[in-house]
């Protein structure tokens, strides 16, 4: 009995700070929360704006998880989820049209910048930046999609 007490114990401390963890990385990262393109204020490169899109940031421990969805230019719904970690590893995505790895590097508080892979092949560099108040997102694109076509595109996000 007195081995299952400290068990549990040690359990619940270890599950405490765990999530201790994870409120300090919410707290100290900006981009931590859900996100709405504003199209008006968006450039596409390629002509091919979204109709909508919702990004959603939750922290995990050394990174974050990401999720998107919404309604591409043809009006058909699309979505996107990986989870990174600032570990310099390639981390799988799912739904994404041009894609399929995501590697994040952390420049500063505000700022990252990432590298996408379809197979063995990098095909987009991106540079995300949350304004110093933290109302805005910006994200900046590079590469080349699925039908083989260069295009760069920017991104403005507004905090929900």
């Amino acid at each position: 009995m007195r081995m299952q007490t400290r068990v549990l114990l040690l359990s619940t401390m270890i599950a405490t700070l765990g999530a201790a963890s994870v409120a300090r990385a919410q707290a100290s990262d900006p981009v931590i929360g859900t996100w709405v393109l504003n199209v008006a204020k968006s450039t596409y490169s390629l002509g091919t704006a979204p109709k909508s899109s919702t990004r959603t940031y939750t922290a995990v421990e050394n990174g974050y998880t990401f999720t998107s969805k919404g309604v591409d230019a043809t009006g058909k719904a699309v979505s996107t989820t990986f989870t990174v970690h600032f570990d310099g590893k390639y981390a799988p995505m799912t739904g994404g049209a041009d894609s399929d790895a995501i590697m994040v590097k952390r420049i500063d508080a505000n700022t990252t910048e990432s590298t996408q892979k379809r197979g063995d092949k990098v095909v987009i560099h991106t540079r995300r930046v949350v304004s110093k108040d933290g109302k805005t997102l910006t994200g900046t694109s590079s590469g080349t999609n699925a039908a083989g076509k260069e295009y760069k595109n920017v991104e403005l996000f507004d905090k929900k």
